[in-house]
Protein backbone atom coordinates (compact mmCIF):
# COMPACT_ATOMS: atom_id res chain seq x y z
CA UNK A 1 0.00 0.00 0.00
CA UNK A 2 1.41 3.41 -0.93
CA UNK A 3 1.01 6.68 0.99
CA UNK A 4 2.01 10.25 0.35
CA UNK A 5 3.58 10.35 3.82
CA UNK A 6 4.30 8.07 6.75
CA UNK A 7 4.63 9.73 10.16
CA UNK A 8 6.53 7.69 12.74
CA UNK A 9 5.23 8.38 16.24
CA UNK A 10 1.84 9.59 17.48
CA UNK A 11 2.92 11.99 20.19
CA UNK A 12 2.02 15.66 19.98
CA UNK A 13 4.54 16.20 17.17
CA UNK A 14 3.48 13.26 15.04
CA UNK A 15 -0.21 13.94 15.49
CA UNK A 16 0.29 17.63 14.65
CA UNK A 17 2.20 16.69 11.51
CA UNK A 18 -0.32 14.01 10.50
CA UNK A 19 -3.27 16.31 11.07
CA UNK A 20 -1.83 19.09 8.93
CA UNK A 21 -0.72 16.69 6.20
CA UNK A 22 -4.22 15.23 6.02
CA UNK A 23 -5.74 18.71 5.98
CA UNK A 24 -3.40 19.56 3.10
CA UNK A 25 -4.76 16.67 1.05
CA UNK A 26 -1.98 14.15 1.67
CA UNK A 27 -2.75 10.46 2.10
CA UNK A 28 -0.98 9.90 5.42
CA UNK A 29 -0.61 7.15 8.00
CA UNK A 30 0.76 7.67 11.53
CA UNK A 31 2.53 4.65 13.05
CA UNK A 32 2.58 4.44 16.84
CA UNK A 33 4.34 1.79 18.95
CA UNK A 34 2.04 2.19 21.93
CA UNK A 35 -1.61 1.29 22.13
CA UNK A 36 -2.56 4.92 22.73
CA UNK A 37 -1.78 8.35 21.27
CA UNK A 38 0.05 11.16 23.03
CA UNK A 39 3.58 9.97 23.73
CA UNK A 40 4.76 11.89 26.76
CA UNK A 41 1.32 13.37 27.43
CA UNK A 42 -1.03 10.99 29.21
CA UNK A 43 -3.93 11.38 31.60
CA UNK A 44 -6.41 9.38 33.61
CA UNK A 45 -9.76 10.36 35.12
CA UNK A 46 -10.69 9.88 38.77
CA UNK A 47 -14.17 8.66 39.80
CA UNK A 48 -15.01 12.23 40.88
CA UNK A 49 -14.21 13.54 37.39
CA UNK A 50 -10.84 15.15 38.12
CA UNK A 51 -8.21 14.57 35.43
CA UNK A 52 -4.71 13.51 36.46
CA UNK A 53 -1.86 14.51 34.14
CA UNK A 54 0.86 11.85 34.06
CA UNK A 55 3.19 13.54 31.56
CA UNK A 56 3.54 17.00 30.05
CA UNK A 57 0.89 19.37 31.33
CA UNK A 58 1.96 23.04 31.31
CA UNK A 59 2.47 25.87 28.83
CA UNK A 60 3.34 29.56 28.88
CA UNK A 61 2.14 32.77 27.23
CA UNK A 62 4.84 32.88 24.54
CA UNK A 63 4.18 29.29 23.35
CA UNK A 64 1.96 30.37 20.49
CA UNK A 65 2.04 27.25 18.32
CA UNK A 66 0.61 25.15 21.13
CA UNK A 67 -1.97 27.83 21.96
CA UNK A 68 -3.18 28.03 18.35
CA UNK A 69 -3.63 24.27 18.23
CA UNK A 70 -5.55 24.28 21.51
CA UNK A 71 -7.91 26.90 20.08
CA UNK A 72 -8.35 25.00 16.80
CA UNK A 73 -9.33 21.88 18.74
CA UNK A 74 -12.03 23.75 20.66
CA UNK A 75 -10.15 23.55 23.96
CA UNK A 76 -9.29 26.34 26.39
CA UNK A 77 -6.52 27.57 28.64
CA UNK A 78 -6.53 28.70 32.26
CA UNK A 79 -3.98 29.86 34.81
CA UNK A 80 -1.88 27.17 36.45
CA UNK A 81 0.08 26.84 39.69
CA UNK A 82 2.17 30.06 39.64
CA UNK A 83 -1.01 32.05 40.33
CA UNK A 84 -1.96 30.05 43.43
CA UNK A 85 -1.61 31.59 46.92
CA UNK A 86 0.96 30.51 49.45
CA UNK A 87 4.73 30.21 49.72
CA UNK A 88 7.25 27.77 48.28
CA UNK A 89 8.64 24.86 50.28
CA UNK A 90 12.27 23.72 50.25
CA UNK A 91 13.62 20.50 51.72
CA UNK A 92 17.39 20.91 51.91
CA UNK A 93 20.21 19.19 53.74
CA UNK A 94 19.77 21.69 56.61
CA UNK A 95 16.04 21.04 56.91
CA UNK A 96 12.70 22.34 55.68
CA UNK A 97 12.08 25.98 54.79
CA UNK A 98 8.83 27.69 53.77
CA UNK A 99 8.95 31.08 52.11
CA UNK A 100 9.46 32.92 48.87
CA UNK A 101 12.73 34.53 47.72
CA UNK A 102 14.95 31.68 48.92
CA UNK A 103 14.23 31.75 52.67
CA UNK A 104 17.28 29.61 53.38
CA UNK A 105 19.73 32.10 51.84
CA UNK A 106 21.45 35.12 53.36
CA UNK A 107 21.02 38.65 52.03
CA UNK A 108 24.51 38.37 50.58
CA UNK A 109 23.54 35.20 48.69
CA UNK A 110 20.37 36.79 47.32
CA UNK A 111 22.29 39.86 46.17
CA UNK A 112 24.84 37.61 44.50
CA UNK A 113 22.14 35.67 42.68
CA UNK A 114 20.51 38.89 41.49
CA UNK A 115 23.81 40.27 40.21
CA UNK A 116 24.67 37.06 38.35
CA UNK A 117 21.20 36.90 36.83
CA UNK A 118 21.67 40.41 35.48
CA UNK A 119 24.90 39.30 33.80
CA UNK A 120 23.12 36.24 32.42
CA UNK A 121 20.38 38.47 31.01
CA UNK A 122 22.89 40.60 29.14
CA UNK A 123 24.32 37.46 27.55
CA UNK A 124 20.82 36.23 26.60
CA UNK A 125 20.37 39.38 24.52
CA UNK A 126 23.42 38.44 22.42
CA UNK A 127 22.11 34.99 21.39
CA UNK A 128 19.87 34.33 18.40
CA UNK A 129 17.75 31.33 19.45
CA UNK A 130 17.36 30.26 15.82
CA UNK A 131 21.10 30.44 15.17
CA UNK A 132 23.14 30.23 18.37
CA UNK A 133 26.01 28.76 16.34
CA UNK A 134 26.67 32.18 14.77
CA UNK A 135 27.45 33.79 18.13
CA UNK A 136 31.06 35.04 18.01
CA UNK A 137 31.80 33.30 21.31
CA UNK A 138 29.62 30.23 20.71
CA UNK A 139 32.34 27.61 21.23
CA UNK A 140 33.36 28.98 24.62
CA UNK A 141 29.79 29.54 25.83
CA UNK A 142 28.88 25.99 24.87
CA UNK A 143 31.90 24.44 26.59
CA UNK A 144 31.05 26.21 29.86
CA UNK A 145 28.55 24.69 32.23
CA UNK A 146 26.04 27.05 33.79
CA UNK A 147 27.55 26.35 37.20
CA UNK A 148 31.13 27.02 36.07
CA UNK A 149 30.04 30.28 34.45
CA UNK A 150 28.21 31.36 37.62
CA UNK A 151 31.29 30.75 39.72
CA UNK A 152 33.44 32.67 37.22
CA UNK A 153 30.89 35.51 37.42
CA UNK A 154 31.34 35.73 41.19
CA UNK A 155 28.28 33.84 42.42
CA UNK A 156 28.37 32.67 46.00
CA UNK A 157 28.17 28.97 46.73
CA UNK A 158 24.53 29.24 47.79
CA UNK A 159 23.62 31.24 44.68
CA UNK A 160 24.96 28.40 42.52
CA UNK A 161 23.18 25.93 44.76
CA UNK A 162 19.87 27.76 44.34
CA UNK A 163 20.05 27.44 40.56
CA UNK A 164 21.04 23.79 40.79
CA UNK A 165 18.07 23.01 43.02
CA UNK A 166 15.83 24.88 40.55
CA UNK A 167 17.22 22.95 37.56
CA UNK A 168 16.73 19.59 39.24
CA UNK A 169 13.16 20.59 40.10
CA UNK A 170 12.55 20.85 36.34
CA UNK A 171 14.13 17.40 35.85
CA UNK A 172 16.82 18.78 33.65
CA UNK A 173 20.33 17.76 34.60
CA UNK A 174 22.41 19.51 37.23
CA UNK A 175 23.71 22.90 36.14
CA UNK A 176 27.17 21.34 36.50
CA UNK A 177 26.27 19.46 33.29
CA UNK A 178 24.15 22.02 31.38
CA UNK A 179 25.70 24.01 28.54
CA UNK A 180 25.59 27.74 29.15
CA UNK A 181 24.88 28.36 25.45
CA UNK A 182 21.91 26.00 25.56
CA UNK A 183 20.46 27.82 28.55
CA UNK A 184 21.00 31.23 26.95
CA UNK A 185 19.24 29.96 23.82
CA UNK A 186 16.39 28.60 25.91
CA UNK A 187 15.68 31.92 27.58
CA UNK A 188 16.23 33.87 24.36
CA UNK A 189 13.47 31.93 22.60
CA UNK A 190 11.13 32.83 25.47
CA UNK A 191 12.00 36.50 25.14
CA UNK A 192 13.22 36.87 28.71
CA UNK A 193 16.52 38.09 30.10
CA UNK A 194 16.94 36.08 33.25
CA UNK A 195 16.90 32.60 34.70
CA UNK A 196 13.94 30.24 34.34
CA UNK A 197 10.63 31.89 35.21
CA UNK A 198 7.52 29.80 35.85
CA UNK A 199 5.32 32.74 34.88
CA UNK A 200 6.85 32.63 31.40
CA UNK A 201 7.15 28.89 30.85
CA UNK A 202 4.45 27.21 32.95
CA UNK A 203 1.73 29.72 33.83
CA UNK A 204 -1.08 28.04 31.88
CA UNK A 205 -2.71 24.66 31.34
CA UNK A 206 -5.45 23.19 29.18
CA UNK A 207 -8.71 23.19 31.16
CA UNK A 208 -9.82 19.92 29.57
CA UNK A 209 -6.44 18.27 30.21
CA UNK A 210 -3.21 18.43 28.22
CA UNK A 211 -3.57 14.86 26.97
CA UNK A 212 -6.95 15.83 25.53
CA UNK A 213 -5.02 17.80 22.89
CA UNK A 214 -3.52 14.54 21.63
CA UNK A 215 -6.77 12.62 21.98
CA UNK A 216 -8.67 15.21 19.92
CA UNK A 217 -6.09 15.09 17.13
CA UNK A 218 -6.07 11.30 17.15
CA UNK A 219 -9.86 11.36 16.93
CA UNK A 220 -9.71 13.62 13.88
CA UNK A 221 -7.16 11.35 12.19
CA UNK A 222 -9.20 8.25 12.99
CA UNK A 223 -8.10 5.20 10.97
CA UNK A 224 -4.98 7.03 9.79
CA UNK A 225 -3.34 6.24 13.15
CA UNK A 226 -2.03 2.69 13.45
CA UNK A 227 -1.34 1.61 17.03
CA UNK A 228 0.89 -1.21 18.29
CA UNK A 229 3.07 -0.71 15.21
CA UNK A 230 6.66 -0.02 16.27
CA UNK A 231 9.00 0.77 13.41
CA UNK A 232 12.30 -1.04 12.80
CA UNK A 233 13.69 0.44 9.60
CA UNK A 234 13.37 3.54 7.40
CA UNK A 235 14.71 3.54 3.86
CA UNK A 236 14.74 6.92 2.15
CA UNK A 237 15.09 7.36 -1.60
CA UNK A 238 14.14 10.13 -3.97
CA UNK A 239 12.01 7.71 -5.96
CA UNK A 240 10.13 6.53 -2.88
CA UNK A 241 10.59 5.59 0.75
CA UNK A 242 9.82 2.43 2.71
CA UNK A 243 9.06 2.24 6.41
CA UNK A 244 9.22 -1.28 7.85
CA UNK A 245 7.49 -2.20 11.10
CA UNK A 246 8.86 -4.67 13.62
CA UNK A 247 6.26 -7.20 12.46
CA UNK A 248 7.63 -6.98 8.90
CA UNK A 249 4.81 -4.87 7.47
CA UNK A 250 6.04 -2.42 4.82
CA UNK A 251 4.65 1.07 4.24
CA UNK A 252 5.69 2.61 0.93
CA UNK A 253 5.48 6.38 0.71
CA UNK A 254 6.76 9.53 -0.95
CA UNK A 255 7.96 11.12 2.31
CA UNK A 256 8.78 10.10 5.89
CA UNK A 257 8.26 12.29 8.95
CA UNK A 258 10.13 11.10 12.05
CA UNK A 259 8.36 12.29 15.19
CA UNK A 260 10.28 10.00 17.52
CA UNK A 261 12.20 11.16 20.58
CA UNK A 262 15.93 11.08 19.94
CA UNK A 263 16.50 7.98 22.10
CA UNK A 264 14.14 5.64 20.22
CA UNK A 265 15.22 7.27 16.94
CA UNK A 266 18.78 6.04 17.54
CA UNK A 267 17.42 2.51 17.72
CA UNK A 268 16.13 2.59 14.13
CA UNK A 269 17.99 1.40 11.07
CA UNK A 270 17.86 4.42 8.73
CA UNK A 271 19.18 4.26 5.16
CA UNK A 272 19.41 6.96 2.53
CA UNK A 273 19.84 9.92 4.89
CA UNK A 274 23.17 11.74 4.90
CA UNK A 275 25.69 10.85 7.56
CA UNK A 276 25.79 14.53 8.62
CA UNK A 277 22.04 14.58 9.26
CA UNK A 278 22.07 11.27 11.13
CA UNK A 279 25.12 12.24 13.18
CA UNK A 280 23.41 15.43 14.30
CA UNK A 281 20.24 13.57 15.27
CA UNK A 282 22.11 10.84 17.10
CA UNK A 283 24.22 13.36 19.00
CA UNK A 284 21.18 14.75 20.84
CA UNK A 285 20.33 13.46 24.28
CA UNK A 286 17.53 13.38 26.79
CA UNK A 287 17.38 14.14 30.47
CA UNK A 288 15.97 10.93 31.89
CA UNK A 289 13.37 11.42 34.61
CA UNK A 290 10.24 10.05 36.25
CA UNK A 291 6.99 11.70 37.26
CA UNK A 292 4.93 10.73 40.29
CA UNK A 293 1.48 12.14 41.06
CA UNK A 294 -0.33 12.15 44.41
CA UNK A 295 -4.09 12.53 44.74
CA UNK A 296 -5.72 13.92 47.89
CA UNK A 297 -9.24 15.02 48.73
CA UNK A 298 -8.27 18.69 48.75
CA UNK A 299 -5.29 21.04 48.61
CA UNK A 300 -4.72 20.94 52.36
CA UNK A 301 -1.30 22.57 52.04
CA UNK A 302 -2.98 25.94 51.53
CA UNK A 303 -4.18 25.72 55.14
CA UNK A 304 -0.53 26.01 56.19
CA UNK A 305 0.33 28.90 53.88
CA UNK A 306 2.06 26.66 51.34
CA UNK A 307 1.49 27.07 47.61
CA UNK A 308 2.11 23.42 46.83
CA UNK A 309 5.23 24.29 44.86
CA UNK A 310 8.38 22.80 46.29
CA UNK A 311 12.01 21.85 45.80
CA UNK A 312 13.81 18.78 47.12
CA UNK A 313 17.56 18.60 47.51
CA UNK A 314 18.08 15.39 49.44
CA UNK A 315 15.35 12.90 48.53
CA UNK A 316 14.27 11.33 45.26
CA UNK A 317 11.79 14.12 44.49
CA UNK A 318 13.28 17.22 42.90
CA UNK A 319 10.27 19.37 42.00
CA UNK A 320 6.68 19.61 43.26
CA UNK A 321 3.71 21.60 41.97
CA UNK A 322 -0.10 21.35 42.12
CA UNK A 323 -2.25 20.39 39.15
CA UNK A 324 -5.90 20.93 40.16
CA UNK A 325 -7.46 20.81 43.61
CA UNK A 326 -5.91 18.00 45.66
CA UNK A 327 -3.64 16.70 42.89
CA UNK A 328 0.08 17.33 43.10
CA UNK A 329 2.82 16.48 40.60
CA UNK A 330 6.41 15.58 41.43
CA UNK A 331 9.46 14.95 39.29
CA UNK A 332 12.38 12.64 39.98
CA UNK A 333 15.36 14.24 38.18
CA UNK A 334 18.07 12.43 36.22
CA UNK A 335 20.53 12.29 39.13
CA UNK A 336 17.96 10.34 41.18
CA UNK A 337 16.30 8.10 38.61
CA UNK A 338 18.67 5.19 39.28
CA UNK A 339 17.81 5.11 43.01
CA UNK A 340 14.10 5.17 42.08
CA UNK A 341 14.54 2.26 39.66
CA UNK A 342 16.48 0.38 42.36
CA UNK A 343 13.58 0.76 44.79
CA UNK A 344 11.42 -2.39 45.01
CA UNK A 345 8.08 -1.74 43.37
CA UNK A 346 6.06 -2.27 46.53
CA UNK A 347 8.12 0.39 48.34
CA UNK A 348 7.99 3.18 45.74
CA UNK A 349 4.72 4.74 46.89
CA UNK A 350 5.63 4.38 50.56
CA UNK A 351 9.04 6.02 50.24
CA UNK A 352 7.91 8.87 48.00
CA UNK A 353 4.96 9.50 50.32
CA UNK A 354 7.39 9.84 53.22
CA UNK A 355 9.04 12.67 51.29
CA UNK A 356 5.65 14.31 50.79
CA UNK A 357 5.10 14.18 54.56
CA UNK A 358 8.37 16.04 55.11
CA UNK A 359 7.19 18.66 52.62
CA UNK A 360 3.57 19.07 53.67
CA UNK A 361 3.01 17.34 57.01
CA UNK A 362 1.08 14.30 58.19
CA UNK A 363 -1.96 15.09 56.03
CA UNK A 364 0.16 13.95 53.09
CA UNK A 365 0.67 10.49 54.59
CA UNK A 366 -2.37 8.85 53.02
CA UNK A 367 -2.96 9.78 49.37
CA UNK A 368 -6.20 8.59 47.81
CA UNK A 369 -4.31 7.53 44.69
CA UNK A 370 -0.73 7.40 43.45
CA UNK A 371 0.69 7.17 39.94
CA UNK A 372 4.24 6.94 38.64
CA UNK A 373 5.58 7.09 35.09
CA UNK A 374 9.27 6.25 34.58
CA UNK A 375 9.63 8.21 31.36
CA UNK A 376 13.40 7.90 31.38
CA UNK A 377 13.30 4.13 30.94
CA UNK A 378 10.11 3.89 28.88
CA UNK A 379 11.31 2.13 25.68
CA UNK A 380 9.30 4.44 23.42
CA UNK A 381 10.51 7.62 25.14
CA UNK A 382 13.87 7.01 26.86
CA UNK A 383 13.72 10.44 28.46
CA UNK A 384 11.58 13.35 29.52
CA UNK A 385 12.93 16.68 28.26
CA UNK A 386 15.89 17.63 26.11
CA UNK A 387 19.33 17.69 27.72
CA UNK A 388 22.25 19.79 26.47
CA UNK A 389 25.54 19.08 28.16
CA UNK A 390 28.58 21.31 27.60
CA UNK A 391 29.63 20.97 23.97
CA UNK A 392 26.35 19.52 22.75
CA UNK A 393 24.95 22.60 21.01
CA UNK A 394 27.98 22.94 18.74
CA UNK A 395 28.24 19.17 18.21
CA UNK A 396 24.61 18.87 17.11
CA UNK A 397 25.09 22.00 15.04
CA UNK A 398 22.86 24.01 12.71
CA UNK A 399 21.23 20.85 11.34
CA UNK A 400 19.25 20.70 14.59
CA UNK A 401 15.55 20.56 13.71
CA UNK A 402 16.14 20.76 9.95
CA UNK A 403 14.91 18.45 7.17
CA UNK A 404 16.48 16.47 4.37
CA UNK A 405 13.54 15.88 2.00
CA UNK A 406 11.92 13.46 1.64
CA UNK A 407 13.00 12.80 5.25
CA UNK A 408 11.57 15.25 7.77
CA UNK A 409 12.08 15.47 11.54
CA UNK A 410 9.94 16.89 14.31
CA UNK A 411 9.40 16.44 18.02
CA UNK A 412 10.00 18.32 21.22
CA UNK A 413 13.71 17.46 20.97
CA UNK A 414 13.95 19.35 17.68
CA UNK A 415 13.21 22.61 19.48
CA UNK A 416 15.50 24.47 21.88
CA UNK A 417 14.59 22.61 25.05
CA UNK A 418 11.84 20.07 24.51
CA UNK A 419 8.39 20.87 25.90
CA UNK A 420 4.96 20.55 24.29
CA UNK A 421 5.40 23.81 22.38
CA UNK A 422 8.39 22.32 20.61
CA UNK A 423 6.47 19.20 19.64
CA UNK A 424 3.58 21.14 18.13
CA UNK A 425 5.75 23.84 16.54
CA UNK A 426 8.08 21.36 14.81
CA UNK A 427 5.31 18.92 13.93
CA UNK A 428 3.36 21.57 12.08
CA UNK A 429 6.57 22.89 10.57
CA UNK A 430 7.52 19.46 9.21
CA UNK A 431 4.06 19.07 7.65
CA UNK A 432 4.28 22.51 6.04
CA UNK A 433 7.71 21.72 4.62
CA UNK A 434 6.57 18.36 3.24
CA UNK A 435 3.48 19.87 1.61
CA UNK A 436 5.57 22.68 0.12
CA UNK A 437 7.82 20.04 -1.46
CA UNK A 438 4.86 18.37 -3.12
CA UNK A 439 3.98 15.63 -0.66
Amino acid sequence: MGYDAVVVGAGLAGLSAGRDLAAGGADVVVLEARGRPGGRVEQTQLPDGRLVQLGGELTGPFQTAYHRLVEELGLSLESSFPSLPGEDTYVLAEGRFVGDAYPWMSDEDRASLTAVEEQFGKLVETVDPDDPWSHPDAERLDRLSVAAWMRDAGATRNAVRAEDVAALALSSESIERISLLSELRKQAVAGVTGFYDYEVWEAQRVVEGSATVALRMAGELGHRVRYATPVRRIRVEGSGCVVTAVNGERFECAAVVSALPVGPLRDLDIEGVSEERLSSLRRQRHAVAAKAVFVYGSSFWHEHGQSGTGYGEVGLIGGIWPQVDGIISTLVPPERLAPLIATPEHLVEEELTEEMVVLFGEQAAHPDAFYVRRWGVDPWTQGYITAWRPGDVMAVGPLHGTHEPPFYVCGSDQWVCGYMEGAVRTGRGAAAAALANGT
